[in-house]
């Protein structure tokens, strides 16, 4: 079984061809992906009118050489599958538009995904791995501990209260003039500074919480740079090393206690730590979780680097294992701009689900 993925939910346009032998074991065919960082770099952010109007003018490019690469024709997928939530709403349009009229001019069926099921079940594309394991999402919207039991059965464990990491590392290197996309920019300068030097807090890890908060420390940043100024090379470089090393912290205290609340929850289940989202490339954060994990004995599972990010193949595996379990979605279903995995816990800031704070 082929699988064309499209995804356009936020600053990166993709497409990719994905296939699933008879053994159950997924091959990804072609993995194209166009990234907008040069039309937004100069805002210091994504703007959503410019990402949808880029979507439409290389989408269908995109396709035709996803399809090419693939050597293969859109007569010979069996399916097509679109980010459909969440994202930005005119890039959500463009995507799903196109996957509609593609699925409708050539017969074959279509299918709806949810973005963050994608990075959910990614390491079953790549790793094979059974159900449950525990997953870690870390993006630009979203920080989130969600125990995946199965296809569509999904569990959020914690979440953040205010915001996402992925936005706290953006608004860091924002204040310190890094440029745009923040999280490499200060991913490379902590590697040149002293993470020692400013002790930046631990947000709510002193009161045993589960839940992840990032407003303080990223206002702790900013009073740490405006008693500096003007900064120098050197300032900035620890600034970024202090900060990341907070945020480590964070994750291994938050992490610890995951692992003893899933192994409560699926008792005999083997330790599978999945580490997902754009954040997930940041190696610091991989190599300080793989040791966390090793000492209960767990695995850390973290999809390769160009899978981490934004792609259209975890777009095309969703919709694969979603096949054989679901009907085609209607194509009357609208985009989502916020689309939690977990549709039944308590909206919290920071879960992708409007709702009041808890």
């Amino acid at each position: 079984m082929r699988v064309l993925g499209i995804e356009t939910s936020c600053d990166e346009t993709a497409a990719a061809v994905v296939e699933r032998d008879e053994e159950g074991r997924g091959h990804i065919l072609s993995n194209v992906v166009y990234s907008q960082i040069s039309e937004h770099a100069e805002f210091g952010g994504v703007v959503p009118e410019i990402a949808a109007r880029a979507h439409l003018s290389i989408l269908d490019k995109l396709i035709a050489a996803a399809l090419a690469e693939a050597r293969m024709s859109l007569g010979d997928v069996d399916a097509i599958a679109v980010t459909a939530g969440p994202g930005l709403i005119g890039g959500l349009i463009t995507g799903m538009m196109t996957a509609k009229a593609l699925a409708a001019a050539s017969g074959k069926p279509y299918f709806a995904i949810n973005h963050l099921e994608g990075h959910a079940l990614t390491p079953r594309l790549t790793a094979g791995i059974a159900f449950p394991y525990l997953l870690l999402l870390v993006s630009g919207g979203h920080t989130q501990f969600v125990e995946v039991a199965g296809l569509a059965d999904y569990t959020r464990l914690a979440t953040t209260i205010d915001d996402a990491l992925g936005e706290a590392f953006d608004k860091t290197a924002k204040l310190l003039a890094l440029g745009y996309p923040g999280g490499p920019q200060v991913e490379a300068q902590a590697k040149k500074g002293n993470p020692a030097r400013f002790d930046f807090p631990r947000p709510l890890t002193s009161k045993g919480e589960t839940n992840f908060s990032f407003s303080g420390l990223k206002t702790a940043v900013r009073q740490a740079a405006k008693k500096l100024e003007p900064l120098t090379d050197q300032d900035v470089a620890d600034i970024c090393a202090s900060f990341q090393a907070a945020i480590v912290d964070v994750l291994c205290d938050r992490t610890r206690k995951m692992i003893a609340l899933f192994e409560d929850r699926n008792p005999g289940a083997a330790g599978h730590l999945v580490l997902a989202g754009g954040v997930a490339a940041n190696q610091e954060i991989r190599s300080s979780l793989e040791a966390i994990v090793a000492e209960a004995g767990w695995t850390l599972d973290a999809p390769p680097l160009a899978l981490c990010t934004d792609n259209a193949a975890m777009i095309a595996w969703a919709g694969l294992e979603r096949m054989d379990k679901f009907p085609p979605s209607p194509f009357e279903l609208a985009p989502r701009s916020r689309w939690p995995l977990d549709e039944v816990s308590d909206a919290v800031v920071g879960s992708g689900r409007r709702g009041p704070k808890a």
